[in-house]
């Protein structure tokens, strides 16, 4: 029994190692070639508008959210249309119903203002 778990403890080994070494040498890497150029605050190629630790408007994070997560709604539809042969009607129903609820949920953000950046 242990013998079927030997290859996952041998690959888990494996790789530890590997990202230690990778790591070590990105480390050792970053010390050679230290340029002050490189290593200096940009923002597209000019200097820095204004401090880089300033606060992003709350709304950017809302707007950021609802589209990760209808977004991940969406990713839903691509499996239904591949297997939508094989579910038959209670598939196409049960996609329907999701759909309709997707959409009543973007209207409700609408309708709320979620999606207005006055």
């Amino acid at each position: 029994m242990v013998q079927e778990y030997f290859f996952i403890f041998y690959a888990i080994i494996i790789a530890s190692i590997l990202a230690f070494i990778l790591f070590a040498i990105s480390f050792i890497g970053i010390l050679k070639f230290y340029d002050a150029q490189k290593v200096s605050p940009y923002e597209c190629g000019f200097d820095p508008f204004q401090d880089t630790r300033s606060r992003f408007d709350v709304r950017f994070y809302l707007v950021a959210i609802l589209f990760i997560i209808f977004d991940l709604e969406i990713v839903y539809l691509f499996p239904w249309a591949v297997s939508l042969s094989q579910l038959g009607l209670g598939g196409f129903m049960v996609m329907i119903v999701f759909l309709y609820i997707l959409t009543i949920g973007f209207v409700y953000e609408w309708i709320m203002g979620a999606l207005e950046w006055e």
